[in-house]
């Protein structure tokens, strides 16, 4: 992953917190949302990425006019032999890029529905796999609200982390146009999808203690009931908290987090780390958090103040791993 990470950075110029949560959605299997305005180089990392891992690559551009058959694909009827043949859809990489997904209709934005969950689509009554590993990275325009949909609870609640990507700074801005401006670098293949899988497979051997799992349960329940944990402040900015599925994402982000920092256990920092990141998207505000300015990281930050992590969470692991 580091030697991932190294060629990658060879194209893209900072952006390091987005280029790690990009690395444990891959290595979580789940897939990202990302916030920020254009020409912040999401496209030009995911398709870096697809380069150092040798998969395949495809962008979908969101428009007001696609229909679900332009992502999945659909069946076409041959004149010459008189038989139907499937054309499968741009879902059917390694890594899919949609852009600025709130562009399309929910019709459209529901077809990519059973393809995360799945990772399979039906097409004229037939189901089809897509191929592993399999990362739906998807982007909004925070500025732009013209002709654009809202994202559905449902497939909001699909993506394991929602990421904020931000300007950079004038040194990073500066690095960029250099390099952009001069001779273009060469990536590398340092890995292939089948390692990318065994290395997915070694990440969920990670140690998770149970504390820590009682930890994300914790602070998921008290999005849904802050005054039970005595957060009174911040019942009257949520409406709807997070699902079960947050704690579960939770905990394998925080795994992943772990193995790309070197450990094959996870301790509070990295639970705590990428909190903000799985549950961000997962937060219904209220009115009242909207006219009063609050957001939904700063609603995080309250909930993690009033419900700090655990301590002395791996006594467990150092006595199973001494044989005491």
């Amino acid at each position: 992953m580091e030697q991932i990470l190294y060629e990658v950075k060879k194209v893209v110029v900072g952006q390091d917190h987005f280029l790690e949560r990009v690395l444990v959605a891959i290595l979580a299997q789940g897939h990202l949302l990302v916030e920020g305005v254009p020409g912040l180089a999401k496209t030009l990392t995911v398709k870096t990425l697809a380069r150092t891992i040798r998969g395949s690559f495809k962008r979908i551009q969101f428009t007001p006019d696609l229909v679900p058959a332009d992502l999945i694909g659909t069946r076409i009827y041959n004149q010459k032999t008189g038989d139907f043949s499937t054309s499968f859809g741009p879902v059917f990489t390694h890594l899919l890029l949609a852009d600025e997904i709130n562009r399309a209709p929910a019709k459209v934005q529901s077809a990519l529905l059973e393809v995360m969950q799945e990772y399979q689509v039906t097409i004229a009554g037939e189901t089809h796999r897509v191929p592993q590993p399999f990362l739906v990275m998807a982007t909004q325009n925070p500025i732009e609200t013209e002709g654009t949909y809202p994202l559905p609870e449902a497939q909001v609640d699909r993506f394991m982390m929602k990421v904020l990507v931000g300007y950079p700074s004038e040194e990073e801005e500066f690095v960029i146009a250099n390099r952009v401006t001069g001779p273009a670098a060469s990536v590398a293949a340092v890995t292939s999808t089948e390692h990318l899988a065994e290395m997915q497979r070694e990440c969920r051997n990670g140690f998770v203690d149970p504390s820590l799992i009682q930890y994300a349960v914790r602070l998921v329940a008290a999005t849904r009931d802050p005054e039970r944990y005595g957060v009174r402040d911040t019942a009257d900015y949520l409406t709807c908290g997070a699902s079960p599925r947050a704690t579960i994402n939770l905990v394998e982000c925080a795994r992943a987090l772990a193995f790309l920092r070197g450990r094959n256990y996870v301790v509070p920092e990295d639970m705590v780390d990428i909190a903000p990141d799985v549950l961000r998207h997962r937060l219904s505000l209220s009115y009242q958090a909207l006219t009063d300015g609050i957001s939904a990281d700063a609603l995080i930050a309250r909930l993690m103040k009033h419900l700090p992590a655990p301590d002395r969470v791996l006594d467990t692991h150092v006595r199973v791993e001494s044989g005491a």
